[in-house]
């Protein structure tokens, strides 16, 4: 049981900040389904480093979530979305 409540909070519905819901849209949402969209964003834009593709080269929209990093890798990057989700 302990593992259904585990779950249960992971698919809570979060509130992406304004400049998150930029990028995923608007509206709650669990984290599951901001990765999910955050991904498509990034392999529809073309934001996977060419060498390392673990690596994310973010544009003007994703830099404004990511900070003044050049470059995020993959774990990094679910650490700095947290930072929008309410």
């Amino acid at each position: 049981m302990a593992t259904k409540q585990k779950n249960s909070k992971f698919m809570q519905p979060m509130k992406p900040s304004k400049e998150l819901a930029a990028v995923v849209g608007d509206g709650p949402m669990p984290r599951t389904e901001v990765t999910k969209k955050l991904w498509a964003y990034i392999k529809k834009n073309d934001l996977q480093d060419a060498k390392n593709r673990r690596n994310i080269n973010p544009d003007e929209k994703l830099g404004k979530i990511f900070g003044t990093k050049k470059a995020v890798n993959m774990f990094e990057m679910t650490k700095l979305v947290n930072k929008h989700l309410s």
